[in-house]
């Protein structure tokens, strides 16, 4: 009797699960619609400036010794009359990239480069607070924000200004780019998650109606939209989301370019790019509780707010996909309920998960890259696996903003990585240590376990996604088990970085 209760509420609970990836699947599969079918629909300019207006840089810093340089030297070559280039520098470092920073400025500002240097010794709000204190002394009507990984292409400022001749766009963004994309499996895999967002989530968005959101950097605004949204607010932690949707709520317009692309550099650290998952799903979960019954209450159309939903609780999807791996369990089948099994787990997740997000990411890189893109989606597994590795760190995001738990801004840290010889592990700014690996190597092992249990009951169909958890939560716990001991190394070579003099 106990049993059959127990199992009526796995039933239950595995069941609403799936029916919530489901629900993600779905609306994945929507967005890949509205992307072909808007792709074409090109982004133009109302009209052109007969005058430049001015337009103020802002360069949020902190401790950053390895990129500023290389930073301030992109947008001082900007293309844009240097009368009408304002330069922020929004240093809130605390170690020698200050003295650094300021030897950087000073010798732009001999160059006769509108250059300055704001010094936060309080951080109060981090990132946004930093903005927030810019503007007061911004000059510009139009603020372009970088942060300091990022390299702008020269004809950045000029390929978007004239879109603001229309006095209904708010904010402008450019897809990013990726300086070190073919540095590691990591950083390949970490390329396709942000093609698959910054291509297909934004341009179907942007050009269909839709609400979309600025990408925190490598955009531009229009300071008086800053204002009228009420401003950088650092309730969240991720404030560019936040403005976002207050802004629009207000009836500002947004363009996406797709086509206008600002590299950047990708975290290269397990750690790292753990920490940035982090602050990214948390921050987007602090926002649909803030913003969510805003939306709802307001005159938006229907679809604008279904849409909304989908959008500012999609990383809910993770916290789905961790109770998915502690549901799965050997006993769930066996050789006398081998095609009971098949219906109940292996297709409904392979329909809901696995292939609504390759055709996603699949469509993404055949866009991107029409003559290489079936050599990039071999890559496809391992995005799939690293997901799913992921689960845990970004459902344990989702829960701390669900329970209010609070925590500081806390950066990625950047090493000035672009060539596949460069090392990192000698470098400082290394994020925390914590026991989530051994947690993840806990599933790996268990992971391990049921695999072993269905090749040997001949549950063969169940073997390529079992082994897709199992490599997931593995390649994820070692890889950030060792940054523990630098002498071991798990996908990357070793040398040494020159620290900028």
């Amino acid at each position: 009797m106990q049993g059959s209760v127990g199992y009526l509420i796995w039933t239950i609970c595995y069941l609403s699960v799936l029916l919530g990836l489901s629900a993600y699947g779905i609306h994945r599969y929507f967005i890949i619609y509205l992307f072909l079918k808007h792709r074409k629909r090109a982004s133009v300019p109302m009209a052109q400036f007969e005058e430049l207006p001015i337009v103020t840089m802002q360069l949020p810093i902190f401790n950053e010794i390895y990129v500023v340089e290389r930073l301030l030297k992109s947008v001082s070559e900007l293309d844009y009359p240097r009368e009408k280039l304002q330069i922020q520098v929004l240093d809130d470092s605390t170690d020698d990239t200050k003295e650094l920073t300021k030897l950087a400025v000073e010798r732009l500002q001999a160059k006769g480069l509108n250059v300055q240097l704001i010094h936060r010794t309080d951080r109060t709000g981090f990132k946004a607070g930093a903005l927030e204190g810019g503007l007061a002394s911004a000059e510009g009507d139009f603020v372009c924000i970088l942060d300091a990984d990022f390299v702008p292409q020269p004809d950045l400022l000029q390929k978007t200004i004239h879109f603001f001749t229309d006095p209904n766009v708010g904010m402008i963004q450019t897809r990013w780019g990726h300086l070190n994309r073919a540095y590691s499996l990591l950083t390949r895999v970490q390329a396709m998650f942000l093609d698959g967002h910054l291509l297909l989530e934004q341009t179907a968005r942007s050009r269909s109606g839709r609400f979309f959101n600025f990408n925190g950097t490598a955009g531009l605004w229009r300071r008086s939209c800053i204002e009228e949204a009420g401003g950088w607010q650092h309730d969240t932690l991720t404030e560019d989301l936040d403005l976002s949707y207050r802004a629009q709520l207000v009836g500002w317009k947004f363009v996406f370019l797709p086509d206008v692309i600002t590299p950047a550099e990708l975290p290269v650290d397990m750690n790292g790019f753990k920490s940035q998952q982090h602050r990214w799903t948390k921050g987007s979960v602090q926002t649909c509780k803030k913003l969510l019954p805003t939306i709802w209450r307001s005159e938006l159309p229907l679809f604008l707010k279904i849409e909304a939903t989908a959008h500012l609780t999609s990383n809910f999807a993770y916290l789905l996909l961790a109770c998915l791996c502690v549901l799965l369990h050997p006993s769930v089948g066996g050789p006398q309920t081998g095609w009971a099994r098949v219906l109940l787990v292996d297709v409904p997740i392979f329909l809901t998960a696995s292939c609504s997000v390759a055709v996603f990411y699949i469509c993404a890189q055949r866009e991107l890259h029409p003559r290489t893109w079936m050599k990039e989606i071999l890559f496809l597994p391992a995005l799939l696996a690293l997901g799913v590795g992921m689960s845990l760190n970004n459902a344990r995001a989702v829960l701390e903003a669900m329970f209010n738990h609070e925590s500081d801004f806390a950066r990625t840290p950047k090493y000035g990585i672009e060539q596949k010889k460069q090392e990192w592990r000698s470098c400082r700014y290394m994020p925390l240590k914590s026991l989530l690996p051994f947690v993840e190597m806990a599933f790996a092992l268990y992971f391990t376990y049921f695999l072993w249990f269905a090749i040997s009951h001949g549950q063969y169909l169940s073997v390529p996604f079992l082994t897709l958890f199992q490599l997931g939560f593995l390649y994820v716990s070692l890889s950030s088990l060792s940054q523990w001991w630098p002498r071991f190394t798990f996908g990357n070579s070793r040398a040494e970085v020159t620290i900028p003099a």
